[in-house]
C-alpha cells in the first residue's frame, strides 16, 4: 500500500537506467496498487518493463464492492498477478484454497500467477519449513498450472521487510524443494522450467549472492522497488558489460 500519482516518476527514471544498460539478461515488472495500474501501464507501453497487480478477486464480476477481478486488472494493463502474499494471507486470512481459486482466475483471465508461500519464524525454529512451503505450493498451485502462466515466490515471512534473510544454504534447500515438488506435480521437464523468486530484504548489497544460488531465477522487491535507483541496484545483477 504505496504510492500516488507522483510515483510514476519513478517508472520514469527506472527507464532511464535500464536503457542505459548495456546488457540486462532479465525480465522486468513493476507491481503497483491497482489505483496505477493503468497509468503505468500507458507509461510503459513500449518499454520492456511489464506491469503486475498485488492482488484479485477469484470471481469475474458480481456485487462485490471494493474487490477486483483478474479480468479488470488485464482490461487495466497487468500481465500478471501476485497471489497468497504472507501479508494476504496473514492479514485477511487466506487459505491455500483461496490462493488456488484466485491463481485459477487469473489463468483464466490469461495473464501470469505469481503464487507466494514462505515459512513464518515460528514455523522455522521448528524445524518445518520445507514441509510448510512444500504443503502450501501442492495446495495453492492450480490444476493447468505451467511454466509459461505460473511463478512461484518464495518469501519466509519473518525475512519480510526485517532486514533478515535466510542463510544461501537455507535458501538452497527450500528452492530446491520446491523445485523437486513441481517436478512431481507438472512432470520433470515443465517443473524444471517453472520460475522460483526468492523474495524477503532482497536489496542492492545482498542481490548478487542471493541471485546466484541455485534454483533461485529472480526475485520478488518489497520495500526496495519503491526508488528507482534501489532497485536498479537490485537489476544490475544481471547487467553484462
Amino acid at each position: 500500500m504505496n504510492g500516488l500519482r507522483v510515483s510514476l516518476g519513478e517508472a520514469d527514471e527506472l527507464l532511464k537506467q535500464v536503457a542505459g544498460a548495456q546488457s540486462l539478461a532479465a525480465d522486468i515488472m513493476i507491481c503497483p496498487p491497482a489505483t496505477l495500474i493503468a497509468a503505468m501501464a500507458d507509461k510503459l507501453t513500449s518499454s520492456t518493463i511489464a506491469v503486475g497487480a498485488q492482488d484479485c478477486h477469484a470471481k469475474t464480476s458480481g456485487a462485490r464492492t471494493g474487490d477486483i477481478s483478474p479480468e479488470m486488472l488485464a482490461d487495466a494493463g497487468a500481465s500478471a498477478v501476485i497471489v497468497g502474499h504472507s501479508e494476504r494471507r496473514a492479514d485477511h486470512g487466506e487459505s491455500d484454497d483461496d490462493v488456488n481459486a484466485k491463481a485459477q482466475a487469473v489463468h483464466r483471465a490469461g495473464i501470469v500467477a505469481i503464487i507466494c508461500i514462505g515459512e513464518t519464524e515460528d514455523e522455522r525454529r521448528a524445524g518445518r519449513a520445507l514441509e510448510v512451503v512444500t504443503g502450501q505450493l501442492r495446495g495453492s498451485l492450480p490444476a493447468g498450472a505451467n511454466a509459461a502462466n505460473t511463478i512461484i515466490a518464495y518469501e519466509p515471512v519473518w525475512a519480510i521487510g526485517t532486514g533478515l534473510t535466510p542463510t544461501p544454504a537455507d535458501i538452497a534447500e527450500v528452492h530446491g524443494g520446491i523445485r523437486s515438488e513441481l517436478e512431481q506435480i507438472l512432470g520433470e521437464g515443465e517443473g524444471a522450467s517453472v520460475r522460483i523468486l526468492y523474495g524477503g530484504s532482497v536489496k542492492g548489497a545482498n542481490a548478487a549472492e542471493l541471485m546466484a544460488i541455485e534454483n533461485v531465477n529472480g526475485a520478488l522487491v518489497g520495500g526496495a522497488s519503491l526508488k528507482a535507483q534501489d532497485f536498479f541496484e537490485i537489476l544490475a545483477v544481471y547487467v553484462d558489460g
